[in-house]
């Protein structure tokens, strides 16, 4: 292989697996440290009891929630652009590497506006307002819930679908993406049904388990019918 090869093959960007590993720690641990904080209390379902009691008496766990989901977002942005630049290189002219692309942007850009909206509830001045908290409240659950979610979902299907269909994925890992990305889709209905909020952390912590794993078994190179690999020109 020559040194030109070489070089266009180390261009490939970011591990797609070590993205996804950060992206989930950072998620994970603003839900454990905010509810070690609050005394075991976890962050409030908008639907429930106690909402606004929840955030006058846990302004500090509230606040690295919004911190913790903040900093999430930027590797979710940079996994999206870097598997959807990587499903490009692999060959993809399909629309998937653009839907991984947008959903995984607007996945991101829910995350953050979630975020940022429950940084605002641990803030003295707001919390003060009853009805200001309520609302605030809704809307980092739609954000960071609903409008994350199906945005997330988006992303697992634009890489599942061209990796079970150009053979880069397993195909039972593949399909069982599809499956999380429907699930994702159908969290949609949670915004006229409320009931169906249970399928969220279906969809979010199976998403992220998936796009984790997706990012160490995508490969970087495909290969030929002779067994030699194909060259990736990735640009920077």
């Amino acid at each position: 292989m020559s040194e030109t090869t070489v070089r266009r093959n180390g261009q490939g960007g970011p591990p797609l697996g070590v993205l996804g590993v950060v992206f989930t720690v950072l998620f994970l641990a603003g839900i454990i440290v905010s509810t070690i904080m609050a005394g075991g209390a976890t962050f409030p379902s908008p639907f429930g009891d106690g909402v606004v009691d929840y955030f006058r008496e846990n302004g500090n766990a509230v606040a690295v929630t919004g911190f913790l989901q903040f900093a999430a977002s930027v590797p979710l942005a940079v996994y999206a652009a870097t598997a959807s630049a990587r499903l490009h290189n692999l060959g993809v002219r399909a629309p998937g590497a653009v839907i991984a692309l947008t959903g995984g942007a607007l996945a991101s850009v829910m995350l953050t506006m979630s975020a940022l909206f429950s940084w605002t509830l641990s803030r003295p001045e707001v919390i003060a307002e009853p009805g200001v908290v309520r609302a605030l409240h809704f809307l980092a659950f739609a954000a960071g819930g609903v409008g994350h979610v199906v945005f997330l979902g988006l992303l697992i299907a634009g890489v599942a679908v061209p990796g079970w269909l150009a053979g880069l994925l397993p195909r039972p890992f593949a399909l069982a993406g599809l499956v999380i990305a429907v699930v994702a889709e159908l969290t949609t209905l949670v915004i006229p049904l409320t009931g169906l909020a249970v399928l969220l952390p279906v969809a979010r912590f199976g998403g992220m388990a998936w796009l984790v794993a997706a990012g160490f078994l995508l490969p970087r190179t495909r290969t030929r019918g002779n067994g030699r690999p194909t060259v990736t020109k990735e640009t920077p």
